[in-house]
C-alpha cells in the first residue's frame, strides 16, 4: 500500500522550503506516548498544553514535547522536565537549557521576548553537541514512527545525548524529518548517512545542502532563497547568509533579497505553484496540492544588504 512518503518521493517532490517556520523552538520533555495533538493528548496536563500553545501564538515560538529515543510505553510521570530553548538567528543561535518539576511554570516565560531572541536569563547555556530532534508521533502520521524511530535509535547509539525524538517537525511526507538545533535548518527523506553527515556538519556550524528543508527563522520564501544561494556560492557557514528583505510581486511570487557577511548580497525571485498531481500529505489523508515554492533565479546586486 503506497504512503504519503512514498507517494511523496515517487513524484520527485522537493523538500526545499518547506520546513516549519520558528524563529525559537521550545522543547519540553514528556515521556510516554503521544497523540495526534500531543500537547493536548499526552501525559502532558492538556490545560498546559493547551495554555502554551495559546501564549506562543504569533510569537515566532514554536512549542514542541520530546523524549528519549526508546520504549515508551512508561505510565509514570517524571519528576523532573528537561526544557530546552533554541532560538535561530544566523550568527545568533542559541540554546540554553532548564529542568522543571511542573511544565505549567514555563507559561511564566515572556514568549514575545523569546521569540525575539531574548532568554529573560532561562536556563543555563547549553554546552553540549547540537540538538537532533526527530520527528517519531506515529499517532499524528505513521510514517514518522516507522521512519523515524529507527533513526533516532541510530543516532541515538551514535551521538547519545544530543538525539531527541519530537512530537511534530511537519511535513510528514518527507519522513524521516530532522531538525537540527540551534540553527534551525530542517531536513526530509533523511537516512542514517545523511543524518551522521549533518551533525558533523553542524559541530562546526556547518549546512549540509542535501535533503534541507529550509531555516525554520525564515519564512518559505526566505527559505528558498536561503537555500538558492547557498547552491550558487557553495557557502555553508550557518551564519554567514540573512534574509534582509522580502518584497512581494503578486499573489505568488516575491523577490527575496540575502545578504553575506562580506557585503555581497543576491535578489532572489521566488514563486509558488500547487504541487500536481495531488498526493495525499498524510497517510490516510486526502489528496491535496501542497504549497510549492522555488527560486527561479538568483541575481547579485552591488552594496550590501
Amino acid at each position: 500500500m503506497s504512503t504519503c512518503t512514498s507517494a511523496s518521493a515517487e513524484l520527485g517532490e522537493s523538500v526545499a522550503a518547506t520546513a516549519a517556520t520558528a524563529r525559537t523552538w521550545l522543547l519540553v520533555e514528556q515521556p510516554g506516548p503521544w497523540g495526534p495533538k500531543a500537547l493536548t493528548s499526552s501525559r502532558l496536563d492538556p490545560a498546559v498544553g493547551r495554555e502554551l500553545e495559546r501564549l506562543a501564538d504569533g510569537t515566532g515560538v514554536r512549542v514542541a514535547l520530546i523524549r528519549r529515543p526508546g520504549r515508551h510505553a512508561d505510565l509514570h510521570l517524571p519528576a523532573r522536565h528537561r526544557v530546552f530553548l533554541a532560538h535561530t538567528a544566523p550568527g545568533d543561535s542559541w540554546v540554553r537549557s532548564d529542568t522543571v518539576t511542573d511544565p505549567a511554570e514555563l507559561a511564566e516565560l515572556d514568549f514575545t521576548a523569546l521569540g525575539a531572541g531574548s532568554h529573560g536569563g532561562f536556563g543555563d547555556l547549553h554546552a553540549g553537541p547540537p540538538l537532533v530532534l526527530v520527528c517519531t508521533n506515529g499517532r499524528r502520521d505513521p510514517c514518522c514512527a516507522v521512519q523515524g524511530r529507527p533513526l533516532a535509535a541510530a543516532l541515538a547509539a551514535a551521538d547519545g545525548p544530543g538525539t531527541w525524538e519530537a512530537t511534530h517537525l511537519g511535513g510528514h511526507r518527507f519522513s524521516p524529518t530532522v531538525l537540527v538545533l540551534p540553527f534551525g535548518y530542517a531536513y526530509g527523506r533523511v537516512d542514517t548517512r545523511l543524518a551522521k553527515e549533518v551533525l558533523e556538519a553542524a559541530h562546526s556550524g556547518r549546512v549540509v545542502l542535501d535533503g534541507c528543508r529550509g531555516r525554520s527563522f525564515w519564512d518559505r520564501p526566505g527559505q528558498a532563497a536561503d537555500l538558492a544561494v547557498r547552491a550558487l556560492t557553495g557557502e555553508d557557514r550557518e551564519g554567514a547568509l540573512a534574509v534582509s528583505r522580502t518584497v512581494p510581486e503578486g499573489p505568488e511570487r516575491w523577490t527575496v533579497r540575502v545578504g553575506h557577511v562580506d557585503g555581497r548580497a543576491w535578489d532572489v525571485d521566488v514563486f509558488r505553484t500547487a504541487a500536481q498531481p495531488p498526493r495525499p500529505e498524510s497517510c490516510g489523508g486526502a489528496l491535496g496540492t501542497p504549497a510549492a515554492i522555488a527560486a527561479e533565479r538568483v541575481s547579485a546586486v552591488s552594496g550590501r544588504s
